[in-house]
């Protein structure tokens, strides 16, 4: 199969910018300096071979007044990106937007879906070639993580469902304005893959616990117009979807204690691949992967060994994105983490790179273009066979 994006492998800039208690505004473009240095971020990732990314716009510094659009903050970004050759999905939303607006108001279905049209307006006279663009990141994490649990802004509580369809009516009305300006633009839809079991001692919650997997469907339903069509989902609508997948995406219910990998319960990632691929006949690829210190390197090789079992399968994966590509900041208390391929930059945009990671992405690669090149297989239903392939 042919990959989505110019390289199978892509470096994620993380780009959230949520607010948090109290009121503090999380800027990662800025924590991590990669506003000051793009070109060189860029320059950075056709020089490790990777020539595709995600990266975002901070909508609460392009729309500071209602209806008005400054994109000084995105434009250094945009022209990076287009100067070095790297194809980029743009999140308009990761997390955060303009301090006037409440979520949960019709007007933020609105305000968006104009802040989306602008954007458009603005690639279209900055490049001529297909845009892709997430509209809202993580719709069903999100929704739990802020209206749900109360962690993220708004800090709500039980209103989860009520965030969901918030944001799906936000995302399809950002799709048409997208497609309004340019009808060739590709629409992704990002959000975790998750396996949740009952423990094996506790079989009375076996039924609570599969309903909760299959929660991490519901926005991708409510996208297509299989769940509530009342809010205008569509079959189109669900264009590429974007699975993000880290080493805390699978737990027993209801307590959340994580399955280590390795163990007989852990599901392996291929498994899920094939399910979301059954039930949606979409493309997908890898949104976001990645893990701190020295795991880094062997977190990949399991996660290119899983793709490659998968690819073999005939399930159509588009790429593996390394998320976060830049070490960063911690969102609330500020530590370094070490789980990007380059660390932070000096006064000269220099930045150190962590050499394992960077050679296990090069034998990952090699991997990945030899499976390629193999004969597509059919692809599979939900339930799928899957063969051997070596383990490094």
């Amino acid at each position: 199969m042919t990959p989505l994006f110019r390289t199978f492998f892509m470096g994620g800039f993380e780009c959230s910018t949520q607010r948090l208690p109290p009121g503090r505004r999380l800027d990662m473009i800025a924590a991590t300096a990669h506003d000051r240095h793009a070109l060189a971020d860029y320059l950075r990732l056709r020089g490790q071979g990777l020539r595709a990314a995600r990266d975002g716009l901070r909508w609460h510094l392009i729309e500071r007044r209602p209806g008005r659009y400054e994109f000084a903050s995105a434009l250094p970004l945009v022209r990076a990106a287009r100067a070095t050759g790297v194809q980029v999905v743009w999140d308009l939303c990761h997390y955060g937007w303009p301090d006037d607006l409440d979520v949960f108001a019709p007007s933020f279905v609105r305000r968006f879906a104009s802040f989306a049209r602008a954007f458009a307006r603005m690639l279209a006279g900055e490049t001529d070639t297909v845009s892709f663009v997430s509209p809202v990141n993580e719709i069903s994490f999100f929704s739990w993580a802020a209206a749900e649990e109360g962690w993220f802004y708004p800090h709500a509580v039980g209103r989860g469902a009520e965030l969901k369809r918030q944001l799906v009516r936000a995302s399809i009305a950002a799709t048409e304005a997208l497609w309004e300006v340019d009808p060739r633009t590709r629409v992704v839809h990002t959000d975790p893959v998750i396996n949740v079991i009952a423990p094996p001692d506790l079989p009375q919650v076996v039924a609570a616990a599969e309903q909760y997997r299959l929660s991490q469907y519901e926005a991708w339903d409510m996208l297509a117009g299989r769940a509530e069509p009342g809010l205008g989902g569509a079959e189109r609508y669900l264009d590429i979807l974007g699975l993000n997948y880290y080493l805390h995406n699978q737990w027993f219910y209801p307590d959340r204690t994580m399955i280590p990998l390795g163990d007989p319960l852990y599901r392996p990632l291929r498994e899920l691949l094939a399910l979301v691929y059954g039930r949606y006949r979409r493309p997908l690829f890898i949104a976001e992967t990645g893990i701190e210190d020295e795991a880094r390197p062997g977190w990949l090789r399991y996660v290119g060994r899983e793709v490659r079992a998968a690819l073999v399968a005939g399930v159509p994966i588009g790429g593996i994105c390394l998320y976060p590509i830049l070490n960063h900041p911690g969102w609330v208390d500020d530590r370094h983490c070490h789980n990007g391929l380059w660390d932070y930059a000096d006064e000269g945009g220099r930045r150190e790179i962590y050499r394992p990671l960077a050679e296990e992405i090069a034998r990952q690669t090699r991997l990945i273009d030899e499976t390629l090149k193999q004969p597509a297989a059919t692809p599979p239903a939900a339930s799928v066979r899957f063969q051997t392939v070596p383990s490094f």
